[in-house]
């Protein structure tokens, strides 16, 4: 038989060899078999990945055994030798840009087969008409079960989300996934951002967690797993992807992502398929999938499935009903309400109040909802919502409703909450009561283009609404920017048409119960950050105070100058901290930042001086949530996957240094401020001389959290359960406090101890080698040491993984003017001294690695990024983690 032949399959001439190469050993499949199935199933699965981004999970030479497993690899851009008539997309990333292929007929998926592609996986959007992505046309849950857990008890929480996705209006299908576990689809119809999808999916895995703890898990640590199931609800994000429907499984047995009915789920005895079932099943015209979502919908629309009702509506890009007419008494001149006066005091005829908010929006290039209807007025209660605004510039957009539409300010440093201060307020065109459930991405180039989230929302009640004045009760959630508490603000008109000053009176109301939007507002409750995420279950029972109350004196307002420098933990095992009085915190995976809130405003400095105020612009809120004259210490972080901290993405913001650069990035990759101790306020003085558990409880009554600014509480009252928490919250570990312990500024002290359950160390870097292929251009590996206890370097070996491609050509740039002729630490072997440029030893970084070897060297190490605020002399080796 001939080794090489060409064929013809949908009109397109394809090249394939070695057909009876053996893919799968254990059961003889071979490269023909594979090449039959993707033909026979063609016509069933390319309407779930048309459009898609393809990426490929390739084992040219075969899956092998379980004893003996073949090599594959993942494969994004499309490969060189892809036959011209391969349809093909590019996907820019934010640091390079992907081609990849699409699957738009059969022909694809028999070169598939022919390269020894047996995995497609793809994301939950596709391209759009413009080649941008499109929104999520579907919703996906992964059901990976743990050590022990059998497919029947997999079915069965297969079950559980089925239920709460049905009361969402979701029909959903299972697909078991040909390796272990079970996936569930539900169809959207494209108005939701893969944002607001991951936010449904992770609420369902946490409430099913909840009520099941014994059978589910929604965080994905293996120690927790164990005769558990997880529901994996990441695979929603717009960066992942899910093993296609009607995929082959790279596994032993050539098993195939099966789309199955909920019928056959109840069979104690469910089992996964195999392509050879699979082809029974689609030639018999069985596909549980059929009509599930729209073929190469160019848009990602999806069945027209109802979306989950109050969870994702909030950057629909549909028109809601009921919109308003007329406005009465409008504190806006010429804006178009009823019998509208000009500034000349002449009568404009009556207009849609709605008319300038529509010409400036095209409701096919802009999520926002864009109503044609003209609004009319509610009978419930009026609502209010302040929206955080990252646009050219950071502004939030205040808005409360009157006469049916929301009468809009743009505050660029938002609503004070300090009493008797006040902010400037411009007043912009007024907005469809739509647009207060509106969270989302506007595109660039549009108008107001930029990110906008909810601040606070909830129910308003107007005291005085006059031509050039409005005083109005907002009453917002109770985690709110506005504090949870009720707050009377007065908006006056200047001289300038649409310029106003808003200030927050002196004569605040008291509390009341409820806040929520009177029943207008059905959505599922969402006010709460990413950093409320990480920090939720940690968190003890807030107790507030009026941070923005007056000071008599800029004395009172006053901070040390300069800041003091933190104190320093030391590292330590859990036999440190068995003994006396402990408080356990969790580590945060940040940089440590001391900050002052004067009268004048805030200072941010790292643990060695320098000046961070103009990196974190966003913690300029302290000054909002903060009495003047206070001193904080605590560590600045960024958040990734799951609301954990990612010091990845926090080296990302930390290394920028425009101002431009630092605004553009503040809505991708926002920082959080955790603090942990008070040095000084303007009522007490000093603290650093009072015992650690005083200055705590001060801090609690002192601080109100805000949108970037948490106060996390205690791990537990015993290191296990500290250490057990920080696993399971996925922190770098535990730091123990003795109760009674002062702050020794600038010193490090066995009163703290830091306690890591993963293996951190910081290094020194001392060279780099050449890379190869494509690191040619850039380099292979760095050359790293750790000071010994003489004082001097000794080599502790190379990393060459975890850096990004934008990040190796800074690092080689930045090294190559730092070269030097010898090498500046001890012991380097010569196979890695062979080809090693060398440097000064000035830059600190930090790796993860799995322990050290017995000649001193690093095992396994994974940079994670330079430490700025770190000098080479206070590196040291650190203990290992515990566990």
């Amino acid at each position: 038989m001939a080794t090489r032949q060409t064929v013809t399959v949908d009109g397109h001439r394809l090249r394939v060899t070695n057909l009876d190469k053996v893919l799968y050993p254990v059961t003889g499949t071979t490269k023909r078999d594979v090449l039959a199935y993707w033909q026979a199933v063609a016509a069933v699965m390319i309407p779930h990945v048309a459009r898609r981004p393809a990426t490929r999970k390739r084992w040219p030479d075969g899956v092998g055994t379980d004893e003996h497993p073949g090599t594959p690899f993942f494969r994004k851009n499309l490969e060189d030798s892809a036959p011209d008539w391969v349809p093909r997309m590019e996907l820019e990333h934010s640091d390079h840009t992907n081609v990849y292929p699409l699957v738009e007929h059969p022909a694809v998926l028999a070169w598939f087969g022919q390269v020894g592609a047996l995995e497609v996986h793809v994301p939950q959007w596709r391209f759009g008409e413009d080649g941008s992505p499109g929104a999520p046309d579907r919703l996906v849950l992964d059901l990976d079960p743990g050590p022990g857990v059998e497919l029947p008890q997999i079915a069965e929480i297969a079950r559980w989300c089925r239920e709460i996705l049905d009361d969402m209006g979701l029909a959903s299908i299972p697909v078991t996934s040909g390796s272990k576990g079970i996936h569930l689809y539900a169809a959207l119809d494209g108005t939701y951002t893969s944002q607001q999808v991951s936010e449904v999916a992770h609420e369902l895995a946490r409430s099913l967690e909840a009520d099941h703890p014994d059978e589910v898990v929604s965080e994905m640590k293996k120690s927790r797993r164990t005769g558990k199931v997880l529901i994996d609800w990441s695979q929603n994000n717009r960066n992942k992807t899910t093993v296609a429907p009607y995929s082959l499984r790279g596994r032993s047995h050539p098993n195939v992502a099966a789309p199955r009915t909920w019928e056959e789920l109840e069979d104690p005895g469910l089992a996964q398929l195999d392509y050879q079932q699979v082809m029974e099943r689609v030639a018999d015209g069985f596909d549980p999938l059929e009509g599930f979502g729209a073929a190469g919908a160019p848009e990602g629309g999806g069945s027209g499935s109802p979306a989950p009702e109050g969870t994702g509506s909030r950057g629909s890009s549909k028109a809601g009903g009921g919109d308003r007419v007329g406005r009465k008494g409008s504190p806006k001149k010429n804006t178009g309400g009823k019998n509208a006066t000009r500034p000349g005091g002449e009568e404009t005829p009556p207009q849609d109040s709605l008319s300038v908010y529509r010409s400036k929006r095209d409701a096919s290039r802009t999520p926002e909802p864009v109503p044609q209807e003209s609004p009319s007025a509610g009978e419930d209660d009026p609502i209010f919502v302040i929206q955080e605004h990252h646009a050219r510039r950071l502004h939030y957009d205040t808005r409360l409703e009157h006469d049916g539409v929301l009468v809009s300010w743009a505050v660029p440093k938002g609503p004070p909450l300090r009493s008797g201060t006040q902010r400037l307020a411009v007043q912009t065109e007024d907005h469809p009561m739509e647009y207060a459930t509106f969270e989302g991405r506007i595109p660039k180039g549009e108008y107001g283009a930029g990110e906008v989230g909810i601040w606070d929302s909830g129910t308003v009640e107007i005291e005085k609404w006059e031509d050039g004045k409005v005083v109005a009760v907002l009453h917002g959630q109770p985690d709110g920017g506005l504090g949870g508490r009720p707050r009377r603000y007065a908006l006056i008109r200047t001289d300038d048409e649409s310029g106003w000053i808003i200030r927050l009176t002196k004569d605040q109301p008291e509390a009341r119960g409820g806040s929520r939007p009177g029943g207008r507002d059905k959505r599922k409750d969402t006010a709460d950050t990413a950093a409320t995420g990480a920090s939720s279950a940690t968190r003890s029972p807030s107790r507030r105070r009026d941070a923005s109350a007056d000071r008599n004196t800029s004395a009172q307002a006053s901070v040390p100058d300069p800041l003091p420098q933190p104190m320093l933990a030391t590292a330590g095992s859990a036999a440190d901290v068995r003994r006396d009085d402990w408080v356990f915190e969790g580590k945060w995976d940040g940089y440590r930042v001391v900050a002052g809130i004067g009268g004048d405003g805030v200072e941010l400095r790292s643990r060695n001086g320098t000046d961070l105020t103009g990196t974190f612009p966003e913690l300029a809120e302290l000054s909002e949530l903060v009495p003047p004259g206070t001193v904080l210490d605590g560590e600045v972080v960024a958040l990734g996957r799951g609301s954990r901290p990612d010091f990845g993405l926090l080296q990302m913001r930390g290394r920028l240094t425009s101002a431009r650069e630092v605004e553009q990035a503040m809505s991708r990759i926002p920082v959080y401020y955790m603090v942990f101790d008070v040095l000084h306020t303007a009522e007490h003085g000093s603290l650093r001389r009072e015992p650690y558990t005083e200055r705590r409880a001060v801090l609690r009554d002192l601080v109100n959290e805000g949108a970037h600014v948490q106060v996390p509480g205690d791990l537990g009252d015993s290191l296990d359960d500290a250490l057990d928490t920080s696993t399971e919250l996925q922190l770098e570990g535990v730091l123990a406090k003795k109760a009674g312990s002062v702050y020794r500024a600038g010193r490090r002290s066995r009163d703290w101890i830091k306690i890591k359950t993963e293996n951190h160390q910081e290094v020194v870097v001392i060279g780099w080698r050449r890379g190869k292929g494509s690191r040619s251009r850039s380099l292979g590996s760095l050359l790293v040491a750790v000071p010994g206890d003489d004082g001097r370097l000794h080599y502790a070996g190379r990393v060459g993984t975890g850096f990004g491609s934008d990040e190796l050509d800074e690092l080689r740039a930045t090294l190559e003017k730092m070269t030097r002729k010898t090498a500046p630490a001890e012991g380097v072997p010569r196979e890695d001294a062979s080809d090693a440029t060398w440097v000064r030893p000035k830059f600190v970084g930090e790796v993860k690695h799995s322990g050290r070897t017995r000649d001193g060297r690093l095992r396994q190490p994974v940079w994670r990024g330079f430490r700025p605020d770190k000098t080479p002399d206070e590196v040291a080796w650190e203990a290992p983690a515990e566990g």
